[in-house]
């Protein structure tokens, strides 16, 4: 296997190949939404990969990094640092650095960050050509606004009215007292 060709942008460094890489997280292109944390993916956008995802979430108390789901692939959350909160079918819990939640195919879920300082999240999942999302209606994620008005399958639907991602530099290393990143 080739070491993958490194993209500089102005938002830090990214792969642009399939190939092998090794890059530090204060150096890697970020991505933000407001509301939504902010995250990097371990791959190259032109050559995502068709088996597995996997990246790192950084979320602020409130924010969340999508929407209360089902998915047809099983998906698995780390968290490094911080506090969170996981409505896990409908069940509210805390999590904390090093607690791991294990999401087999079908479980509702979503994370919300809880504490003062920032949450990061290890984020995992499996691809699969047939996969499959569902969006459904659930009070206690949508307590947290983390949850549609109207159940759906749709990504497209369900994101409707969300801000448009923007590439950030890293936030990196995670302080308490660091402010949100900002569009260059």
């Amino acid at each position: 296997m080739h070491e993958a060709r490194i993209e500089e942008t102005d938002t830090g460094r990214l792969p642009a190949d399939d190939g092998w890489f090794i890059l530090n997280l204060a150096e890697i292109g970020w991505e933000t939404v407001p509301g939504g944390g902010t995250w990097c993916v371990f791959e190259a956008d032109a050559a995502p990969s068709p088996t597995l995802g996997i990246g790192l979430h950084v979320l602020r108390p409130g924010e969340t990094p999508g929407f209360y789901h089902t998915e047809s692939e099983q998906e698995g959350f780390l968290v490094l640092s911080g506090e969170c909160f996981a409505i896990v079918e409908g069940q509210e819990r805390r999590m904390r650095a090093w607690d791991y939640l294990h999401c087999p195919p079908g479980t509702a879920h979503i994370t919300i960050g809880a504490s003062e300082e920032p949450c990061a999240i290890l984020m995992v999942g499996v691809r699969s050509p047939s996969h499959a999302v569902h969006y459904p209606v659930d009070a206690v994620a949508a307590h947290h606004g983390a949850a549609v008005a109207s159940a759906t399958d749709s990504p497209k639907e369900a994101y409707a009215q969300r801000p448009p991602i923007t590439r950030v530099r890293s936030p990196w290393p995670l302080t308490a007292g660091t402010s949100r990143p900002t569009p260059p």
